[in-house]
């Protein structure tokens, strides 16, 4: 642990400056740039919002904010884990010429991914306020359900990008997986107004679904599902060491197969 914690500590400028260049590209050639980070969440809302409201019957004042909650961090989970399985083989060439950690490049696609979320809570801050949504104390328990959706995104960013080095088709079966983890997730809808009690259990397996819904009671102002929240902790603890240990036994293979 001590030797990984020094190995962090020499290559810090590295991982600031890799995420700093995933930014940068990610708005390269774009006009509106950083702007778009607030904008495309609010223009995705906007047409959800028409859509499902019609359809569910739900054009509630908050609905806006329902949504644009949920939207927001499965966005972050499905851009950052992408880009995370990319990360190795996309930085091939340098790999192959200069000795780099490699957990390197996962950790830097997911933090990267992170910053421009964490900005695009802006928009949400704004719909809130137009939508009358008011802040409650329960607000601060947001901190939670935030820290571990950024667990869950780095250990299966690394579970991920170590794989796809050997695997390539991943990167299209996890486009699936992605669409089946959102259609979980509740995004567009209320699960009790869907589903039957009965039938509710499934959501319990999501641990996306635990960070969105208690990121939402946090919005909303009421206590957090604390089983929820043990879960889903736990799931990205435990997708973390075994991210860490998969690549780590992998990592010294990628340079055959790059």
């Amino acid at each position: 642990m001590k030797r990984f914690w020094n190995n962090f500590v020499k290559y810090r400028f590295l991982l600031s400056q890799l995420t700093e260049k995933d930014i940068k590209l990610k708005y390269r050639n774009s006009y509106l740039g950083i702007i778009w980070t607030l904008l495309e969440p609010l223009l995705t809302m906007i047409v959800l919002t028409l859509v499902f409201s019609r359809l569910l019957g739900k054009d509630t004042q908050d609905f806006p904010v329902y949504i644009l909650t949920g939207r927001l961090i499965f966005a972050f989970y499905q851009n950052a884990t992408k880009q995370a399985l990319r990360s190795v083989r996309s930085h091939a060439a340098m790999i192959k010429k200069v000795y780099v950690p490699k957990y390197m490049y996962p950790l830097s696609a997911v933090l990267s991914n992170y910053v421009t979320f964490l900005i695009s809570l802006v928009a949400l801050v704004g719909v809130a306020v137009v939508r009358n949504v008011r802040p409650t104390l329960w607000l601060f328990q947001a901190f939670a359900p935030l820290l571990i959706i950024l667990g869950l995104a780095l250990g299966s960013g690394l579970i991920l990008s170590a794989a796809a080095v050997f695997f390539r088709d991943l990167e299209y079966l996890w486009g699936v997986a992605t669409m089946i983890i959102m259609y979980a997730s509740a995004i567009f809808y209320r699960v009790e107004d869907v589903f039957s009690e009965s039938n509710r259990w499934i959501f319990t397996l999501n641990p996306v679904y635990a960070c969105i819904d208690n990121f939402r009671s946090a919005v909303f102002g009421s206590p957090m599902n604390l089983n929820a929240t043990i879960y889903s902790a736990a799931m990205a603890v435990g997708l973390t060491l075994i991210g860490c240990i998969f690549f780590y036994r992998n990592q010294d293979k990628f340079i055959l197969h790059i």
